[in-house]
């Protein structure tokens, strides 16, 4: 217990310090059963004798304190106040007696002393008490107040800790589908996997990677395969001070892989403080099949697919044909059929799509797929409007905006098209079909150089890919150096597998120049017929076969070739411009018509 001196009010609450009411200085122990405070002198020092009682007093004389029944109080020198100055230690009596014993005027300089030592403690409580409540302030602001939403993110590739190369397509794809999730949510900015999959297997710091893709928050995980079990750990990072905001270990079995997808993308916009509609966090955790075998077999096909390889995609094909079969109303997997090869067997990839669509016809992949397939026929009314659902379902989804920049782009509209595919570039600055579609816009619309620069950078970061380096040779065609055409489209058949084909062209032109080229290239294309008709009509104009030419870009018009608008600007073609035929395929890319 302890007791204010002033005015008497007990407190049971030990860790006060001072009194509610007028400020002073608590006591506690056998001070605050005198209430009296401690006063300096060397007195004080030496120990009182304890009294529990007093006999009655003898005759003639009475009680300490004028009370012969008044028990004494247990008391100690460091307790009792001094009756004298520091010449010698005091008699032994009561406080009581102390008192009455005392001058007039002496207590009145006690009462006043004590007054000014009040109001000095009073003052040291008021000061005390505005410093604790503005250090519980700050606390209180510090680990009560929500932290500012985190407004980017990079979800980076899930490492697989299995020890079999045969799980990589489950690590791959729950990041896939974890990006594909969050980058549905307004005020969000997600990397795309493009972007995150360059540092697959690459030994890059948190704070490196955020510098470079201009993130606040890195989202690592490690995947791990154990029978039947499932265990996956998270780590969110701020890449500014590679601080930990938050860890967490998931551990499930395989037949609940579409609800662990779920609570992931929860947990994780949690994390990330952002503020969800009831739509938003409908589409979060929205699931696409419930059958968690059909869902394996989805990102599998995903895995292949991404690999951009032809016969990786039949892998692909398989993976999702099965997806299907083991759950029908799975709406996903069928865009992934109709993404295969999309431009190869286009009535059924439009089978698959309007089924897609059937099933759920809030899926932006489904819409993009269909614009694209509309695009293909020429259809530019319909073409436009699946492409405007697919982006006002996920305005973040990058192939819709390269797809709807490439459909301008075919209408000759080219400040639109560069828009919508920058914009495509903004949200997935390393996919490389856009950088592609980006690099033959530049072309198209008169930046030769500036479109060299572009497929040049584009070989670089993608030396795979064929359609480059043919790309390229038509670039150099145009300038006039015929070498270099000659040489970059060699190069992109050794990409594509038929390196005894590249000897050829660099023969056929090393031994009968331009001419001897363009023959063997006819001969090749007529040979191994590639998706586009367009490619081999420009070689047979250009040697002047115009009835051959205008039979394969009728073909091409027929089955949707995506190459065909080159005929409106390609100077191969000039000497078909007043051929009726060449007017009607011209016509198809006037939306007027």
């Amino acid at each position: 217990m302890k007791r204010c001196p002033e005015c008497r009010r007990d407190y049971y609450d030990d860790t006060l310090l001072y009194c509610l009411d007028d400020g002073n200085a608590l006591l506690e122990g056998p001070r605050a059963q005198l209430g009296v405070p401690p006063s300096g002198g060397s007195s004080l020092d030496e120990p009182q004798t304890a009294i529990l009682s007093e006999p009655p007093a003898s005759t003639g004389g009475q009680s300490v304190g004028e009370n012969p029944t008044r028990p004494f109080i247990h008391t100690t020198a460091a307790e009792a106040e001094p009756q004298e100055s520091l010449g010698g230690l005091p008699e032994k009596h009561s406080f009581s007696a102390d008192r009455a014993a005392r001058p007039q005027e002496a207590e009145a300089g006690d009462r006043e002393e004590r007054g000014k030592v009040g109001k000095s403690q009073g003052l040291l409580a008021v000061f005390g008490i505005v410093g604790l409540l503005l250090v519980g302030g700050f606390f209180a602001y510090r680990y009560f107040t929500p932290t500012k939403q985190i407004e980017s993110i990079a979800v980076m590739p899930f490492v697989n800790e299995s020890g079999s190369a045969d799980v990589e397509y489950l690590s791959d794809g729950m990041t896939e589908t974890l990006i594909r999730s969050l980058s549905q949510l307004p005020g969000l900015n997600v990397k795309s996997r493009s972007s995150v999959f360059r540092y697959k297997g690459k030994d890059a710091d948190a704070k490196t990677i955020g510098k470079e893709l201009g993130v606040q928050a890195i989202l690592n995980g490690h995947v791990e395969q154990r029978g039947d079990q499932l265990i996956l750990n998270l780590e969110l990072i701020d890449p500014q001070t590679e601080n930990v905001i938050w860890t967490d270990e998931y551990n499930r079995k395989q037949s609940d892989l579409v609800s662990l997808q779920n609570e992931i993308a929860r947990d994780v916009s949690t994390k990330l403080k952002l503020k969800l509609s009831g739509t938003d966090q409908q589409k979060l955790t929205k699931n696409y099949t419930d059958d968690s075998e059909a869902y394996r077999l989805y990102l599998q096909g995903r895995f292949y697919w991404n690999k951009r390889a032809g016969r990786e995609f039949a892998k692909a094909e398989n993976y999702f044909q099965q997806a299907v079969a083991k759950d029908p109303n799975f709406a996903l997997g069928y865009v992934g059929l109709a993404d295969t090869n999309e431009d190869k067997d286009r009535p059924k990839k439009k089978e698959y799509i309007l089924h897609a669509l059937a099933l759920d016809d809030q899926l932006p992949e489904a819409h993009a797929s269909l614009g694209y397939q509309y695009m293909l026929d020429y259809d530019w009314a319909s073409s436009e409007r699946e492409l405007n659902r697919a982006i006002e379902l996920n305005p973040n989804n990058p192939q819709a905006h390269a797809w709807n920049g490439a459909r301008l782009m075919m209408l000759g509209r080219y400040d639109e098209a560069m828009a919508s595919i920058k914009r495509s570039l903004e949200i997935d600055p390393t996919a490389a079909g856009t950088n592609f579609y980006y690099g033959i816009l530049l072309f198209v619309s008169g930046k030769t150089d500036e479109s060299i620069r572009q497929l040049n950078k584009l070989a670089e970061m993608e030396p795979t890919l064929p359609w480059t380096h043919g790309w390229l040779s038509n670039a150099y065609r145009y300038q006039g150096d015929l070498p270099g055409a000659v040489e970059e489209r060699a190069k992109s058949i050794e990409i594509a597998g038929r390196p005894d084909d590249a000897r050829l062209v660099r023969a056929s032109f090393a031994k009968d120049g331009w001419t001897g080229y363009l023959r063997e290239m006819a001969q090749q294309q007529i040979a191994n017929p590639g998706q586009s008709q367009t490619t081999p009509a420009i070689f047979l104009a250009e040697i002047g076969e115009k009835d051959e030419a205008l039979a394969h870009l009728e073909k091409g018009a027929e089955i949707g070739d995506f190459w065909l608008f080159m005929i409106k600007f390609d100077p191969a073609f000039d000497s078909l411009r007043g051929n009726p035929r060449f007017q009607a395929l011209v016509k198809k890319f006037d939306p007027s018509e």
